[in-house]
């Protein structure tokens, strides 16, 4: 029997719904512009879906969507005459080729966020910390319980962590070579993580 359509969005939400992140990340390098534009992409699609079907590709029309959605945030704050060009440069290379080349380049997106969010730059206390809430998804008081300190703890080091790479303008790409075994051993010791739990044993093995 066929789900709901409301249910399969629930599902495209819980497996897709942090790549949609990653990618919105990637091109306006501000995790709470990304944040907002993949919520109001979900809501666009629990809007748009029930009468017009799911997509062939629903992550890349999510993805799509969530882009156009960050830009009418930014032309709402006033700044697109600063951040407008560049905007408009990166929707024009990636919005169309994520529907044509698949999931393949929104993981590379993922990765590129887990590397983001373990930049040196970064206080090594908050590198794992942002690395769950922000590419895993879980949620403060779960990251919080599982580093055995408080929610208003967590939440603070998570807001430097969004504030660094926002500030220090830290690039959303994967490493080059000489700078990747460093990246490596800090990414490594992040657990892999599902809702509710976090298993603390390393998300990837090294080769040795």
């Amino acid at each position: 029997m066929t789900q709901p359509i409301h249910q399969q969005i629930e599902q495209i939400f819980h497996e897709g719904s942090r790549q949609v992140f990653a990618s919105q990340a990637r091109a306006f390098r501000d995790l709470d512009l990304a944040d907002d534009a993949m919520q109001e992409a979900f809501a666009a699609a629990m809007e748009r879906w029930p009468d017009e079907g799911i997509p062939e590709t629903p992550v890349a029309w999510l993805i799509t969507t969530g882009r156009f959605k960050a830009i009418d945030t930014i032309r709402r704050r006033e700044k697109l005459k600063s951040m407008g060009p560049d905007v408009a440069v990166r929707l024009q290379q990636v919005a169309d080729s994520n529907t044509q080349r698949g999931d393949a380049v929104i993981e590379d997106d993922r990765l590129r966020l887990i590397f983001t969010c373990c930049h040196p730059a970064i206080d090594l206390k908050i590198q794992v910390p942002l690395t769950l809430r922000e590419v895993c998804g879980l949620t403060t008081n779960e990251i919080a319980r599982a580093f055995l300190t408080t929610p208003k703890t967590m939440a603070q080091r998570i807001v430097r962590g969004k504030a660094k790479i926002r500030d220090a303008v830290i690039p959303f790409v994967i490493p080059d070579v000489e700078d990747l075994d460093e990246a490596i051993s800090i990414a490594a010791k992040i657990p892999p993580a599902k809702k509710g739990t976090v298993e603390i044993r390393p998300l990837f093995q090294i080769p040795q």
